[in-house]
């Protein structure tokens, strides 16, 4: 409970939250860090994702749910950083 009524993940989303984070790996990218890695430190790779959705173990209760609430999260994350990274190209003196 929350302020005195029952609360749920999407009532505690910070949405502020994934600019946060594409901010933190854009930091390491200006830092010398290659963007194709942190690509790939950022998203999911899609096989993890299939067997998580394909695995009957995986199946029941709020998985599924779960899991694609945690892609649409990294994919926002990993858009914003593409954005900050293309910005940062093509206009090379803002930093």
């Amino acid at each position: 409970m929350v302020n005195g009524k029952n609360s749920s993940v999407s009532d505690e989303f910070d949405i502020n939250a994934p600019h946060r984070e594409a901010a933190m790996f854009y930091g390491l990218f200006l830092r010398g860090h290659s963007a194709e890695r942190l690509r790939q430190d950022i998203d999911i790779p899609k096989a993890l994702t299939d067997r998580w959705t394909n695995h009957n173990a995986y199946q029941e209760g709020p998985f599924q749910d779960n899991v694609q609430q945690m892609v649409r999260y990294r994919k926002q994350v990993l858009a914003i950083f593409d954005e900050l990274v293309s910005n940062q190209r093509n206009y090379p003196g803002l930093q």
